[in-house]
C-alpha cells in the first residue's frame, strides 16, 4: 500500500509544496511542530533512511539544503534544524525545523494551522528563493 507521502507525489493527496525537481518533494508538514515546519522527500518509496543508495542518499540531503535558507528567511529563526526519525510514516522524510531554541524541536508538541494559514507559509517560503 502507497505511503501517504507516495499519495502527496502522485496527486492523490493535496500539500502545500515549497519545492520540487525529478526526484524529490519539500512541502510543509500538515502537524507542525514549529512554524514552518518542512518534510523533505524523496519521490520514489523507500522507507528507511539508510536503505537509500548512495546518490539518493546524498540528493535527498542536498536538495534539503537547498531549502533551508529560503525556510529560514521566511521564518526567522536561530537555525534550521534537521531531524530524521523514520517511526511515523514508512516513507523516508526530512524534518526542517525553523529552531530558537532546543524546546522548538519537541515532537511531542504539534501546533495547529489553518489550511489558509499554510497556504500563506508555503507561499512566503517559496518567494524566498
Amino acid at each position: 500500500m502507497a505511503s501517504i507521502f507516495s499519495k502527496i507525489v502522485n496527486l492523490e493527496i493535496p500539500c502545500h509544496k515549497i519545492a520540487e525537481n525529478d526526484n524529490f518533494l519539500a512541502f510543509l508538514d500538515v502537524f507542525p511542530i514549529a512554524p514552518g515546519h518542512t518534510l523533505v522527500i524523496p519521490k520514489k518509496e523507500i522507507d528507511y533512511v539508510f536503505d537509500l543508495d548512495d546518490e539518493l542518499y546524498t540528493g535527498l540531503f542536498l536538495f534539503a539544503k537547498s531549502i533551508a535558507p529560503a525556510l529560514q528567511k521566511a521564518i526567522p529563526c536561530l537555525r534550521i534544524g534537521v531531524s530524521v526519525i523514520g517511526l511515523e510514516v514508512p516513507h523516508v522524510h526530512i524534518h526542517l525545523l525553523p529552531l530558537n531554541s532546543m524546546a522548538d524541536a519537541d515532537f511531542g508538541k504539534k501546533l495547529k494551522f489553518s489550511q489558509e494559514e499554510l497556504a500563506e507559509t508555503a507561499a512566503k517560503i517559496r518567494s524566498c528563493f
